[in-house]
């Protein structure tokens, strides 16, 4: 049986550029794209932190060192400059795999450098 796991993701990376008439996709700093593990056109998952938006594109890359997140084409319709996403890659593995399996999650500042890096989420506590 094959399970999707979540592969890699860039965590609240902040949107610096939305370009309607580029071709569709979302550009991201290729410092950032090797650090996560994540390839060029490879299908992401965007979730817009600040407004809820959910879709599909792919990575292209941008310029390396720069700390670009462009969103292009109609993705460019679900985001504003400053927003915060996460950037979302999954996988396809067999339970064997996915036991022996570490994704990679890039945590990202507002200005997109990196906070730090892991490959791990603590549990989730009950509110007090």
């Amino acid at each position: 049986m094959q399970i999707e796991m979540l592969k890699c993701k860039l965590h609240m990376a902040a949107v610096t550029q939305a370009e309607l008439w580029y071709d569709g996709s979302c550009a991201i700093d290729e410092d950032l794209v090797e650090l996560a593990g994540l390839r060029e056109f490879e299908k992401i998952d965007i979730y817009n932190v600040s407004n809820g938006e959910r879709f599909h594109t792919y990575v292209i890359l941008a310029e390396r060192g720069s700390g670009i997140i462009s969103m292009n084409g109609a993705a460019a319709r679900r985001v504003q400059v400053g927003d915060r996403i996460i950037i979302a890659s999954y996988a396809q593995m067999t339970e064997a795999e996915a036991d022996a399996f570490k994704p990679k999650l890039v945590y990202l500042d507002e200005k997109n450098r990196v906070e730090r890096s892991t490959n791990t989420i603590p549990v989730q506590l009950a509110e007090a």
